[in-house]
């Protein structure tokens, strides 16, 4: 997929699902010699862009931002690899735009902005990745580089650092301003700004120190840059952030897995098709879509069957269906634990094995997921603070969530990716009884008040909600150290698998749930190697492997003695070199993990699940 600055030139290529994960609207990405930043909806043209049909997640998101989205729509590519940059398919793309907008030449350490004239884009349309600002006024018109220092707030409002006042304050100067560095560490207090016309010089340290060293605090514009305006007023405080930094965007996703909604192939296959025949007013327009070659694999069955299982969706399927985003995985559990009963479909099968010898006491059942498919949506996102802690909630703060488009949206962009998993389905019974132990309970009250204390800290409303419960704890940490273990012999890399976890009480609505999901996750050929379901076929072997590894970890005793949560952290005994997974892999960011709920390990022996192996 290819990315155009100004809406006329290619400037890079990023693979499409990166357009949710990564790179998504409002999101800066690095690309050799300029810094861009993905723009809003408005921007988007959509004619090359194909429908994804997922019912459950569409109307779970017409609850979250209003009835009037009607469509998921995968991002604008061709299906042809451009070989001419001036051909139709070299013009396929996302709008970018240069951000930030402040450049500094590497020569003369020049730093204005793009609008002063000094620096010109010299396009190169046959390496698109080349193209570049240079500084036209300087010796060898060298190649300028984005500005590393912005302004941002909690709202999601992005803007240029203001060099103009932080050097001049109220102050009107005619400035030519330039970005020296008087070290070779960049650090902030080896940075200086200074002013050509009057003088004036300032450290970068003063903008990026600690709150009691800090001198200057920028004011938030209520800029929106991916949307070209500003908002009126922002109570937020603005903060100085650098370019690189990983809290510039944060992604609020919504997905699910595709479940067979027909036990028919042909219903199925409707369900496919349906962007396409929920315009059908006839047998006679199905005839038209067979001319066109429009029905794939509906061709092998007849017009009037067609129409007849077209005709039945309109008049059962026409209700608009309500579904919170934190129902998503209430179909998944009652398909996933049910696996008999479980319909077959191209994007979907399970196969229930037999329990591994030694765990029909913990596990309840073994199911190998042969074919899944998950669609994944974009819906907003948020700069400084991310959303991780209001998982599964429907009270998300919308003050903080910025939009994709400048109105109210139709559409959101979404992917979908396929591949295989594993499910894993504990005893009820004997996770009730592992909760009645005293030390368990005493662990639980740990956890919530380390829980409540972060989320004030952080001056989330109502620290007490939204606290996961030390059966998730269990399940996340299991899930975990069988991702790690799994890695060693699957062939699949810690990135390309992820987690579902199912975990809720019996006396929630939908409860109770124990259970995990571990799947690959890869829109390429990667996700469908057949990996996870070989190796759940030995599953007992990986478990033991688990627990045996997870019983140590190479930053013992200290990672074993952190279960007092006396440093402000949600998790208990983990860390990176026994549990920590990328974090695209992780449903809740590395946190509410803890190993000694799981095995034995050198500190504690009293809470683990598992027994020492």
């Amino acid at each position: 997929m290819s990315m155009k600055i100004k809406e006329k030139y290619h400037v890079g290529d990023i693979r499409p699902s990166q357009l949710l994960q990564t790179y998504g609207v409002g999101a800066l990405i690095a690309l050799p010699n300029l810094s861009a930043l993905i723009m809003g909806l408005d921007d988007w043209d959509v004619n090359n862009s194909q429908e994804i049909t997922e019912e459950r997640l569409l109307h779970a998101i017409q609850s979250a931002l209003g009835s009037q989205v009607k469509r998921l729509l995968a991002p604008p590519a061709s299906e042809v690899e451009p070989g001419n940059p001036f051909s139709y398919e070299a013009r396929i793309g996302v709008p970018v735009a240069a951000f930030p907008r402040w450049l500094v030449c590497p020569r003369c350490h020049l730093l204005a902005p793009v609008e002063s004239g000094y620096f010109q884009l010299k396009v190169n349309r046959y390496q698109p990745e080349q193209t570049r600002y240079i500084h036209v006024n300087c010796q060898h018109q060298p190649t300028v580089l984005p500005s590393r220092f912005m302004i941002a707030c909690e709202a999601g409002h992005l803007d240029d650092f203001p060099w103009m006042h932080f050097l001049h304050g109220d102050k009107h100067c005619n400035a030519m301003v330039r970005m020296l560095e008087l070290g070779v560490s960049g650090e902030p207090s080896d940075i200086l700004i200074v002013c050509d016309t009057c003088g004036a010089k300032r450290p970068m340290s003063d903008a990026l120190s600690n709150d009691e060293k800090q001198k200057y605090h920028p004011t938030c514009t209520g800029r929106r840059p991916h949307l070209r305006d500003k908002e009126k007023a922002c109570s937020n405080k603005a903060r100085s952030i650098l370019l690189a930094a990983s809290n510039t965007w944060f992604p609020l996703i919504f997905s699910t897995l595709s479940l067979p909604s027909t036990p028919d192939l042909l219903g199925q296959r409707v369900e496919n098709k349906w962007p396409i025949l929920q315009e059908v007013q006839s047998a006679e327009n199905i005839a038209m879509l067979r001319r066109m070659r429009l029905l794939g694999d509906l061709s092998e069955y007849s017009d009037d069957e067609i129409w007849d299982r077209v005709e039945l969706k309109k008049t059962t399927g026409n209700a608009e269906e309500t579904v919170r985003p934190a129902d998503l995985k209430v179909p998944e559990w009652q398909t996933l634990s049910h696996p008999e009963q479980a319909p077959k479909s191209a994007d979907f099968e399970v196969t229930p094995v037999v329990l591994p010898d030694g765990y029909e006491h913990y596990l309840e059942q073994v199911v190998l997921v042969e074919r899944l498919r998950e669609v994944r949506a974009l819906t907003g996102f948020t700069r400084i603070e991310s959303l991780n802690d209001y998982a599964e909630e429907d009270n998300l703060p919308t003050d903080h969530i910025m939009p994709l488009v400048r109105k109210r949206t139709t559409w959101v962009p979404a992917s979908e990716v396929r591949g295989e998993g594993l499910f894993i389905q504990f005893r009820e019974d004997t996770i009730q009884e592992w909760l009645q132990s005293y030390d368990v309970k005493r662990h639980n009250a740990s956890f919530f008040d380390a829980h409540r204390r972060w989320r004030r800290a952080r001056h989330i409303e109502s620290p007490e909600a939204n606290y996961p419960g030390i059966r998730y704890v269990l399940l996340h940490t299991f899930a975990h150290a069988l991702i790690r273990q799994l890695t060693l012999e699957s062939g699949y890399t810690a990135a390309s698998i992820r987690e579902r976890i199912y975990a809720l009480p019996p006396e929630h609505e939908n409860g109770p749930m124990a259970g995990i999901l571990l799947y690959t996750a890869a829109s390429d050929s990667e996700g469908t190697l057949g990996g996870l379901v070989s190796l759940g076929k030995r599953i007992g072997y990986h478990i033991d492997g688990a627990r045996e590894e997870m019983q140590r970890c190479a930053s013992d005793p200290l990672c074993a003695e952190h279960t007092h949560f006396d440093d402000n952290k949600l998790h208990g005994a983990a860390c990176h070199a026994c549990m920590f997974l990328p974090e695209t892999s992780c449903e809740r960011g590395n946190k509410y993990l803890d190993r000694s709920v799981f095995v034995p390990t050198v500190d504690s022996s009293n809470l683990a699940f598992f027994p020492v192996i």
